[in-house]
């Protein structure tokens, strides 16, 4: 039963990636939960941390559902730019 529950992991893991993206502009709390709350929205997406004082979002995604360009046009839905700072 632990194998399959470690094969498991290990086979999400595979589609599985993270990535930080910049977004300069951001200025308060609320340009924050707009670029979170948009990028959550996207298919794919499993996890969002979007950080005002550093302004950048940390992401992790199923890679066979989405990929980062789809990641960075639901940014620009908030009127923001984001850019790729660790693929």
């Amino acid at each position: 039963m632990k194998f399959l529950l470690i094969l498991f992991i290990f086979a999400v893991s595979l589609f599985s990636k993270e990535v930080v993206i910049e977004v300069k502009q951001m200025h308060c709390p609320l340009c924050t939960s707009m670029v979170k709350k948009a990028i959550k929205n996207v298919e794919g997406v499993t996890k969002v941390k979007v950080k005002l004082q550093d302004k950048k979002a940390v992401i992790n995604f199923d890679e066979s559902k989405t990929n980062i360009a789809t990641i960075l046009e639901a940014i620009k839905t908030t009127s923001y730019v984001g850019e790729v700072v660790k693929p």
